[in-house]
């Protein structure tokens, strides 16, 4: 799904959201970070998991690690990162541009309360090369996502 489709369902929407594009690439927290001039976890990085039959997507801020232990419980067993492959058929975008909604397949998601402390954070809009500026509430209703917390405390 390209970032014009993603532009025109926020229009549609009435959100006030507008996709910004970018000639360098963006695909990773840290060079999302740099090309906003923005901390790194400002960036909502979109995860895409599976467990024994199904899959899910936890976005989180992108300086933080994600809890193993407390993963497996939001999942209910044991689970694991999709494949770049899984992601994009999932998703429908593919790694380092995932756009946590309009997915191409509904999944369940959670939205990690780590990102609460910045009042605007900053999601891919599809491509490698996109962002979206979004508040942590507005995530919750535009995904349809419920709050969690499966981050890492710092230094851990």
């Amino acid at each position: 799904m390209s970032t014009a489709k993603i532009q025109a369902y926020l229009d549609e929407i009435g959100s006030g959201l507008q996709v910004i594009e970018f000639e360098e690439d963006t695909s990773t927290s840290q060079l999302a970070a740099d090309a906003l001039g923005v901390e790194v976890g400002q960036i909502a990085k979109s995860l895409v998991y599976k467990n024994k039959d199904s899959f899910f997507m936890v976005v989180a801020a992108g300086d933080v690690r994600l809890d193993s232990k407390l993963l497996k419980k939001l999942a209910g067993g044991k689970v694991r990162m999709a494949t770049p492959e899984e992601t994009l058929e999932v998703s429908g975008y593919p790694v380092g541009g995932v756009c946590p909604f309009l997915l191409a397949t509904p999944i369940p998601i959670y939205i990690d309360e780590s990102l609460k402390r910045f009042t605007v954070v900053y999601s891919a809009a599809g491509t490698s090369n996109s962002a979206l500026p979004i508040s942590y509430q507005e995530l919750l209703e535009r995904t349809g996502g419920l709050s969690c917390a499966v981050a890492m405390a710092a230094g851990e």
